[in-house]
């Protein structure tokens, strides 16, 4: 670790403790104990107020009522500050109504040739939903919808929820457990355990009209839940393999209730699992349709034979 972000970790670890001592700092930062009292004796002429005790017990306190220093940043911190910053636009992303607040405070914390790195990267630097004729507009509406922030405040607190979701012509109301809230091909989605018929359920945010806490007195505890959705788990009847071209496709397209799981570090392989309704024809039809999309580079562990008969109908077909 370089020097200033040590000296910057080191000014966090200490202003969260009523106490430190100098080996502490040498065991936390793996340093030495001259350069970890050259380190405490930088921070206090950067502003911080400490105090030393005297002592076989003694160490450093931090004076009460006393803020930490602004914290430095080094060039490439603000460059991915920055460049982070960019690639939001377009995103729609909660909390960025003060974007323009956010910038100015950001630009306001570093040097003249820092901003200029900043102002250059900014013309050059394009992310997706940048218009490269006009890049300070907004080809896309950057805010999210406004039942976001209102969702993600109440999960701060709790995850069970009474939610009403607007289907086809009529608004349907459900009682869930959030499991997750993501965004996947542009749209922000809730994952939850419909806590009435104790199942999995998936809803685009876009579709929220009411959200509010679940009565305490009708909850199902969070353990019960995880052990409903391991017993759904059994019933997976579509396994697959795939290598880095299916990947490829599914970030393309595939159906929303479906997820993988990357089996190496660098997300080359994964393994697909889910359930597929073989008695819906809609259902069996789609998963059809987008085992196709994927191409040839998968592996079967295993699938339903109702699937297999249908893959086999349509290559039948294909073939002279």
């Amino acid at each position: 670790m370089k020097k200033v972000e040590r000296i910057n970790v080191i000014m966090r670890y200490i202003n969260n403790r009523a106490h430190f001592t100098i080996s502490e700092i040498m065991r936390e930062f793996n340093v030495s104990r001259s350069t970890a009292i050259r380190d405490i004796r930088e921070i206090e002429s950067m502003g911080m107020p400490l105090v030393a005790e005297v002592g076989r017990d003694g160490g450093y306190f931090v004076m009460n009522n006393s803020l930490l220093p602004t914290v430095r940043f080094t060039d490439t911190e603000i460059k991915a500050l920055f460049i982070a910053f960019m690639a939001t636009r377009n995103q729609q992303l909660p909390y960025l109504q003060s974007r323009q607040s956010l910038a100015e405070k950001l630009l306001g914390l570093i040097s003249e040739n820092q901003q200029d790195d900043l102002v250059h990267l900014n013309q050059i630097l394009l992310f997706e939903g940048t218009n490269p004729n006009n890049p300070d507009l907004l080809d896309l509406s950057d805010l999210p919808h406004p039942m976001l922030e209102k969702l993600i405040q109440l999960l701060l607190s709790d995850n069970s929820l009474f939610v009403s979701i607007q289907e086809e012509n009529e608004i349907k109301s459900y009682s869930i457990y959030l499991l997750h809230l993501y965004r996947e091909k542009s749209v922000w989605l809730i994952e939850g355990f419909d806590l009435k018929e104790e199942k999995r359920r998936i809803f685009p945010v876009d579709d929220l009209t009411h959200v509010e806490s679940y009565p305490a007195k009708k909850r199902i505890s969070k353990k019960r839940i995880l052990e409903l959705l391991r017993k759904q788990e059994e019933d997976i009847n579509l396994v697959l393999e795939l290598g880095p071209k299916a990947i490829a496709q599914f970030r393309k397209y595939h159906p929303l209730k479906i997820s993988l799981s990357y089996t190496n570090p660098y997300q080359t392989t994964a393994i697909l699992r889910t359930f597929i309704n073989v008695h819906k024809s809609e259902e069996l039809t789609e998963i059809t349709n987008w085992l196709l999309f994927l191409g040839g580079d998968f592996k079967v562990r295993e699938m339903p034979e109702a699937v297999l008969e249908v893959l086999r109908e349509r290559m039948r077909l294909c073939l002279p």
